[in-house]
């Protein structure tokens, strides 16, 4: 059943909050704590829908999973103790799990099935599966969306694969498979994209080998017949679910406010810097790490912002962010280009129609030209539309934030799959001075 909600003119967005752990180290910490051997435990795994099918893939993979309290404990196999599940596993709405798993799953010679919801279900998987299946994985009923079948190999091919567009879920499935391969698996990326998978890796134990080369790409490696060992893992703050509330603070007026432990690995703050391109009153403070990632504070101040080139290049480092970039562009002053955004378009919805239809409800001048998104901001925003969110969290969460600093309230049409990312969104927010309901 679908849950609207209406977003209104708040005052100062204020306070001291810190946000969920980061979906992207929670889905790849219980991945590799199965594969470890011995106990992992992971404190501040962001316990959202898109996780725990994350959790409940790896418990029917034969590893145990147990929760106190806030601490989540794996007792790993191992790589290559998985055993085989007796029913599908389902990843719900979750893009970056069930193509995570295909590249762990690469390596058993055993047949597992895989499905999702009907949103997943519509995604790509190709891009997965073709690299893998140059390492031995075979898919038997040839298809290229989930629900799908496939059985893997104990005799897995090392490989060197360069990637056709960059894409961390990619290069992460192929460095999983390699685990299992003998010899090195190389990826080779275009443009730097996130980098946690071959960062946590190196955590739990793995022979990673990262080259920069002069053109700007990168040879990550990974040595095969691997041997992880099991880990204390402490998860930082999520920096695509803190951009929401860094927004918020941003466009309401008198807001003052810092997110706490957030991670500011580089290849997540294309966001951030962009922000800082465009005046915002934005400061990191105590930076420090945490399980091999760098974290720190964000102060935000409301700000006057205005508009920006956003190049191609910075679209891996932000690629979640767009929708709320373009939300703050609509409040700008002047024209803001976000440039090369093809990959929004396989996300869990085509974001980049999706933000242009709901920007335009709302009173902006938005155009889309090829895969560039282009949005002339005033400086106010007049709001008063419903928002279509086509199941999309991101959709959901950007136009409420919209809502908080337009003139006229805001309503999307449904805010259920928010729970897939970010599920105290609205307690959280309203906690701040957000308008919300």
């Amino acid at each position: 059943m679908q849950q609207p909600l209406t977003a209104r003119r708040s005052a100062a967005i204020s306070g001291r909050v810190k946000v969920p752990g980061d979906k992207s180290i929670s889905h790849r910490a219980l991945i590799l704590a199965g594969l470890a051997i011995g106990r992992t435990r992971i404190e501040g795994l962001l316990e959202a829908d898109d996780v725990l099918a994350t959790a409940r893939a790896v418990q029917a993979l034969g590893v145990p999973v147990s929760q106190d309290g806030s601490v989540f404990e794996v007792l790993g196999q191992g790589v290559g103790g998985l055993a085989a599940p007796t029913t599908a596993l389902d990843f719900g709405n979750s893009g970056t799990a069930s193509r995570l798993m295909l590249g762990v799953l690469a390596g058993y010679p055993m047949q597992v099935s895989l499905t999702g919801d009907a949103s997943l279900c519509r995604r790509p998987m190709s891009r997965v599966l073709k690299p893998l299946a140059q390492m031995g994985l075979q898919v038997e009923d040839g298809e290229e969306t989930l629900p799908l079948t496939v059985v893997g190999t104990e005799d897995l091919l090392p490989i060197v694969y360069e990637l056709p567009v960059p894409s961390a879920q990619v290069k992460s499935a192929i460095l999983l498979a390699g685990l299992h391969a003998p010899g090195r698996t190389t990826v080779i990326e275009p443009l730097p994209t996130r980098d946690h998978t071959e960062r946590m890796l190196s955590f739990f134990g793995a022979e990673i080998d990262v080259e920069t080369r002069a053109d700007g790409s990168r040879a990550v490696s990974v040595s095969g017949d691997a041997e992880l060992k099991g880990a204390h893992v402490v998860v930082p703050g999520d920096p695509s679910s803190a951009a929401f509330i860094v927004a918020a603070a941003l466009i309401c007026p008198d807001s003052e406010l810092v997110v706490e432990n957030v991670l500011l690995n580089p290849t997540r703050t294309g966001f951030f810097d962009t922000l800082r391109e465009m005046g915002a009153d934005l400061e990191i403070l105590n930076e420090h790490d945490a399980a091999g990632e760098p974290v720190g504070d964000l102060q935000v101040r409301s700000s006057t912002l205005k508009g920006v080139r956003v190049p191609a290049e910075r679209a891996p480092s932000m690629i979640d962010e767009y929708p709320i970039l373009a939300v703050l562009a609509a409040f700008a002053q002047g024209e803001t280009r976000m440039e090369g955004l093809a990959e929004l378009k396989v996300k869990e919805s085509d974001r980049l129609g999706a933000t242009a239809a709901g920007l335009a409800a709302c009173g902006v001048s938005v155009r889309i030209e090829g895969d560039d998104l282009i949005v002339t901001g005033t400086g106010a925003v007049r709001g008063g539309g419903t928002i279509e969110t086509e199941m999309d969290h991101r959709i959901a969460m950007a136009f409420l934030t919209l809502g908080l600093g337009a003139e006229e309230p805001v309503t999307v049409d449904d805010v259920s799959m928010i729970a897939t990312s970010f599920p105290v969104f609205v307690p959280l927010m309203t906690g701040l001075g957000a308008q919300l309901g």
